[in-house]
């Protein structure tokens, strides 16, 4: 099957839009601008963007936001008011630390103290008539870096189908969507590789075989800070304002869409492992696949025959023989 590849640069990462069939660059062209589109309404990397709008706002008066841009915030919003660990809000502790950038460092614990009084995500005012987001406080500061690959995927996909498309790969750095059966293979199933937290070539531990899907794996690998007194990874607990601590090295969920993933990656993340009952009665939530500190590869709902081990450094099982359910 004939096939067309073209990579770019954005969302702070490197994208690859992969198409087969009959594929035409120019619909790979027409889908970058469709990612510059939606970073340019989500971005808070620079100074122009609507999410900025809102930021630069804080404090003083609502800001009328676009559809997309006041669906997604809204989601966010309700989202970080579960408390389950994700916070939209969450800005001023991600530009505090900064890790993942030149200026990194560990912030005081005064400085903490002083973001966390400003991540409340009861602080943000959501308008559904007037399509306008405002935060109460001067400095709050909108981030929406934990969904926006998923949804922006989505998008990707949704835009493809309406093309007529039967088969692609959207690869947003992190985020993979899969989307169709796979013509790289003979049973039509995707390969797709768990990497290694620890290889700094990040080698794959286990290949999962799935049919059409979104891939989105979360690990404190992929940003940190180095310092003489230990390593900070950028998953940051909006309850204490410090990088997350327990016994997972990374989280990948297997999903219908995009930001399920997204949101799900965070949900386990936080819990420190499988929970109890997760994702039974979704059917387009396909399952999870842990990767531990102590080199344990844990699953959970995706079966085991699904799994191919590549690395024997490393243990594969299941949520119920480690956790009893």
């Amino acid at each position: 099957m004939n096939r067309i590849q073209k990579s770019y640069y954005n969302l702070g990462t490197l994208i690859n839009l992969t198409l087969f069939g009959n594929p035409d660059l120019q619909e790979l062209e027409q889908s970058h601008n469709l990612i510059a589109h939606y970073e340019d309404l989500f971005t808070v990397n620079r100074s122009h963007s609507e999410v900025m709008q809102i930021n630069q706002a804080a404090g003083q008066h609502p800001v009328v936001v676009s559809d997309a841009v006041y669906s997604l915030v809204k989601q966010a919003i309700l989202l970080s008011q579960e408390n389950f660990g994700f916070n939209a809000l969450i800005g001023p502790l991600v530009k505090l630390w900064k890790i993942g950038f030149d200026d990194a460092q560990v912030p005081s614990e005064s400085q903490i103290s002083q973001c966390l009084q400003l991540i409340n995500p009861w602080d943000c005012e959501l308008d559904d008539d007037k399509l306008t987001v405002y935060l109460k406080k001067a400095n709050m500061q909108l981030d929406l870096g934990a969904i926006a690959k998923g949804y922006i995927a989505d998008r990707i996909q949704d835009y493809w189908q309406a093309l007529g498309k039967l088969a692609g790969i959207i690869d947003l750095g992190g985020n993979l969507l899969l989307m169709g059966n796979s013509p790289l293979h003979d049973n039509q199933q995707w390969s797709i590789g768990i990497q290694s937290p620890q290889s700094q070539h990040r080698k794959s531990i286990a290949a999962i075989h799935w049919g059409p899907c979104s891939v989105v794996t979360s690990g404190i690998y992929e940003r940190y800070l180095e310092t003489a007194n230990g390593s900070y990874h950028h998953i940051l607990n909006p309850k204490t304002g410090k990088p997350l601590n327990n016994n997972l090295a990374s989280v990948t969920i297997f999903s219908k869409h995009s930001i399920d993933g997204e949101i799900e990656t965070g949900r386990l993340f936080f819990a420190g492992g499988p929970l109890v009952g997760w994702a039974n009665k979704r059917s387009d939530i396909y399952g999870a696949v842990f990767v531990t500190k102590d080199k344990k590869i844990i699953l959970q709902k995706l079966p085991q025959t699904a799994v191919t081990l590549l690395d024997d450094h490393y243990e594969l099982t299941n949520s119920k023989k480690e956790f009893g359910f």
